[in-house]
């Protein structure tokens, strides 16, 4: 998963104070349409984060290494890129095959909106629709450590894989203090009913059937 932590003050120019608690949540791609509509890509196949909320937080997105602005063939100048946190208040979002397309306050036409592109989008952890029982959002189980029946650690989950049937928790036990070129083991677990015994977000703690060999 991404990292959200901030690295700027949390007020922005606006006023707005950035939340502790911004979870990243998709990338604007493109402009959508000619009157300010943004394309966004969700990461998750299930965008109902970008829906909970009219409030979505945006920072820069990181050029790529080694990339050179270039001048546009119509004015000479550099296009005009987001250079600094800020909030949009969303008007109307849907979902549009593989993209949200939304439109939003003050975004009135095409260059503005394609100005965006790239950027990150955030939205406030709080603001997320609660979970079913037995349901949980990838970024709460990150940094969970998981155990096996009998307590021994099978490690701390590290990230998420979706392998379309059903995701993998992807769990690293780090190497042994005091042992020299310990290196870390990593396994591979099935977040499924037939090897999660529980998770307690309260405890941090996943319990699994799950062997220290497999």
């Amino acid at each position: 998963m991404n990292d959200s932590v901030a690295t700027f003050s949390p007020v922005l120019d606006d006023g707005v104070v950035w939340p502790e608690d911004a979870i990243e949540v998709a990338r604007i791609v493109d402009a959508w349409g000619v009157k300010g509509g943004i394309k966004v890509l969700p990461f998750s196949s299930d965008p109902q984060a970008l829906f909970c909320t009219k409030k979505w937080f945006l920072r820069p997105g990181e050029p790529a290494v080694g990339a050179v602005a270039r001048p546009t063939a119509k004015s000479g100048s550099t296009p005009a890129r987001l250079a600094a946190p800020r909030l949009l208040q969303v008007l109307q979002a849907r979902e549009q095959g593989d993209v949200v397309v939304a439109t939003v306050e003050g975004l009135n036409d095409r260059n503005a909106a394609e100005a965006l592109k790239g950027s990150r989008v955030f939205v406030s952890r709080t603001a997320f629709p609660t979970p079913d029982q037995d349901e949980f959002y990838w970024i709460d189980l990150i940094g969970l450590d998981v155990f096996t029946r009998e307590g021994e650690p099978l490690g701390r989950v590290v990230d998420l894989l979706d392998t379309g049937p059903n995701c993998v928790l992807r769990c690293v036990v780090d190497g042994v203090d005091g042992v020299e070129n310990q290196e870390a083991v990593e396994r591979l677990i099935p977040f499924v009913s037939a090897y999660i015994v529980s998770v307690s977000l309260a405890d941090r703690r996943i319990v699994a059937d799950w062997g220290l060999d497999y």
